[in-house]
């Protein structure tokens, strides 16, 4: 049963008063299309949702959290695979109201609002052939991506999301407004970049854009018996490939797009994709060897850069658990097992088995930022979605499976974005043993009694 909370009609009435935005509770007409996530796993009813529309109603919203007790969800623009976005009997401050993205193709930045997606960066930002790196799926969240470290195609070319944040504004658990920048408050800057929304939230970032002229891929599915072959001419391929080139391997089921004959859609297949920040001269050479394997389907073309990123969107509602492990290396032993684990996909499931190569710009960014991952040359991502709920148990096992597989060549550390809620232990990987007492330290500075705790958290620091 939910916790149960009680808001006083007077705190409610001021709330109602205080916001630009909308405050709906259970029975308001669109309350539970509000409470809804992007997984459906997650069935929360929170007792007060405030849809902020300015940054003054985002203190506004969390001064009268913390004024009725209510613990406090933040939603941006995106997934929360793990539902912290969401909260039983308690408060969502919803950003999505606050979308906003101004490009400044002069000074080759983009200001994004804390509610935007990357659908809406990218579509902004494509007209001026720029761009930045994003998630790998049109709806994801740019806040809560980018403050997680923020890896995408194009990262090998231009580095994490958060090695191009230039600046933050954010409200912090006294509602205040703060800056974050190298210049101002640069502990907290630092702390940003990839720890996630532990330290107030975030109205807007401002990223580095860079130009994008063109972009093109090469999908190519194979039978999944030809994963071993393929994965070991991708490995080859990555030794070698420019920065401007990315994507990986994954099993999962064909989906029902035109380049998909009638007679595979649904069918697992192995399939490996090639991105390339360039023309697609580049992406067919690159793809060369994958080709020489005899794919089954073959598609090699130029795309815009915001169409690539909305391919393999997944659909709200499906049922959601997904994990990682960072590897130190692929030899083939791993190759094999993560193959084998490929053809045991559960049936009826939309799983993707995914791997892929990091690299490039990742391995070379700023090595103080608290992203111990961003070194590791190989990642595999199981990302199970579902349906039916008979099949939870199914999927999830499979997940810790692909885990149990790869431990012998994990790092430890991880990308907590990939994850849900996987325990203690695994936040502090995520962060750094090492970089932990320092954004504990930062955390103790801005949110010294835990507000911002429904996330992966980091506990603040105690008092010396």
């Amino acid at each position: 049963m939910a916790p149960q909370f009680t808001v006083p009609d007077t705190a409610l009435a001021g709330l109602r008063e205080d916001l630009a935005g909308e405050v709906l509770v259970p029975g308001d007409p669109g309350y539970d299309t509000a409470r809804a996530v992007h997984n459906g796993m997650i069935d929360r009813r929170p007792a007060v949702i405030a849809q902020c529309a300015t940054p003054a109603d985002v203190s506004n919203a969390i001064l009268f959290g913390r004024g009725t007790g209510l613990p406090i969800a933040v939603r941006g623009g995106g997934h929360s695979v793990a539902g912290t976005s969401v909260v039983d009997g308690g408060l969502v401050v919803d950003l999505r109201r606050m979308h906003a993205v101004v490009a400044d193709p002069e000074h080759m930045t983009v200001r994004v609002e804390g509610g935007a997606t990357m659908g809406h960066l990218d579509r902004a930002t494509q007209p001026f052939r720029m761009a930045t790196t994003g998630g790998r799926v049109s709806t994801t969240g740019v806040g809560g991506f980018t403050l997680g470290g923020g890896s995408g195609w194009l990262e090998r070319k231009f580095g994490l999301a958060c090695d191009n944040l230039l600046a933050a504004e954010l409200i912090t658990a006294e509602g205040k407004h703060v800056v974050a920048s190298a210049e101002e408050n640069p502990e907290l800057f630092w702390a940003l970049h990839g720890g996630g929304g532990n330290f107030g939230v975030v109205t807007s970032l401002t990223l580095r854009l860079h130009e994008l002229p063109v972009m093109s891929f090469a999908m190519l599915l194979f039978p999944p018996r030809s994963g071993p072959d393929v994965v070991t001419a991708f490995r080859r391929l990555a030794e070698t490939m420019p920065d401007e080139a990315s994507g990986g391997v994954l099993y999962f089921p064909a989906p029902p797009e035109p380049f998909v004959p009638a007679h595979l859609v649904g069918e697992l297949v192995a399939a490996a994709l090639v991105t390339f920040a360039g023309p697609v001269a580049g992406v067919r050479e690159l793809a060369g060897p994958l080709s020489a394997l005899r794919p089954v389907v073959e598609l090699v073309q130029e795309i815009p850069y915001a169409d690539l990123q909305c391919m393999i969107d997944d659909p709200p509602g499906l049922r959601n658990y997904w994990s990682a492990e960072y590897l130190s290396g692929l030899p083939d032993e791993a190759v094999e097992v993560y193959c084998a684990r490929g053809e045991r996909i559960p049936a009826g499931t939309a799983c993707q088995h995914v791997l892929f190569p990091l690299g490039g710009a990742v391995a070379r960014g700023p090595a103080e930022y608290p992203l111990p991952w961003r070194t590791a040359p190989w990642a595999v991502h199981p990302f199970a979605t579902w349906e039916d709920p008979d099949q939870d148990g199914a999927a999830i096992q499979w997940v810790h499976d692909v885990r149990t597989d790869m431990r012998p060549w994990s790092t430890d550390a991880v990308y907590l974005n990939f994850i849900g809620t996987e325990g203690e232990r695994r936040v502090v990987a995520g962060f750094g043993a090492d970089n932990y007492p320092r954004l504990a330290a930062v955390k103790a500075a801005y949110d010294p009694d835990n507000v911002f705790r429904l996330n992966h958290n980091i506990a603040p620091a105690e008092a010396a």
